[in-house]
């Protein structure tokens, strides 16, 4: 797709959605870092109803290794495959006390380094607590924008890849939660609804 179309349909992203942010709820970059390891093959509400808790009481790397894995699991435990959360929660608490005085870095490959912190979050990490335009390609993205037309990609990292060269600069800081929250729901994985979808006329419809 060229970049006048996919300006076209951002544009008409963003007369249907008016707040373009995550649904994570934090109160620093630590505890959305947290959070977002936390989503992996789990919703944001699920990730919400179980961090209400534990973010009153753990808010820095410190807090989460004064709690420990046992103690951070009894919090998480309603989310999926919360034990090997836990442990990575742990881990990269005490890699951020030990190497980065704390402090969540703001560099990709500091951040993939990171237990359980994988390309995606780490983007997610930049976009949303640094202000990076990176595109944080999840299943939703992925699908959305392939589904569309906007983009035509085996896999997330071709999809982030070409997304970035298309997406309008001014579009460049909230282009994927767009499509995170378009995809979560209008353009469903099952039934879209394309009645109620502004950008249904640019759309390519590939369900395939």
């Amino acid at each position: 797709m060229n970049k006048k179309k996919a300006k076209e349909i951002f544009d008409l992203l963003a007369t249907s959605i008016e707040t373009p942010i995550s649904e994570l709820k934090y109160e620093n970059n630590f505890q959305l870092l947290v959070a977002v390891i936390l989503s992996a093959q789990a919703t944001d509400i699920s990730v919400n109803k179980a961090t209400v808790g534990l973010f009153k009481i753990c808010k820095t790397p410190d807090d989460f290794i004064n709690l420990g894995e046992d103690g951070l699991k009894e919090h998480i435990k309603s989310i999926g495959l919360y034990n090997n959360k836990a442990k990575n929660i742990i881990k990269t608490a005490k890699i951020l006390k030990s190497d980065f005085n704390s402090v969540v870095p703001d560099d990709l490959k500091d951040l993939m380094k990171l237990p359980g912190a994988g390309r995606k979050t780490a983007n997610v990490i930049l976009n949303v607590a640094f202000g990076k335009p990176t595109m944080a390609v999840d299943t939703h993205v992925f699908r959305v924008s392939n589904r569309i037309g906007l983009v035509k990609a085996k896999n997330v990292l071709e999809t982030e890849k070409q997304l970035l060269k298309i997406i309008p600069k001014e579009y460049g800081l909230d282009a994927h939660h767009y499509l995170i929250l378009h995809g979560r729901y209008i353009c469903k994985a099952r039934k879209p609804k394309c009645d109620d979808c502004v950008i249904s006329e640019l759309c390519e419809k590939n369900y395939t």
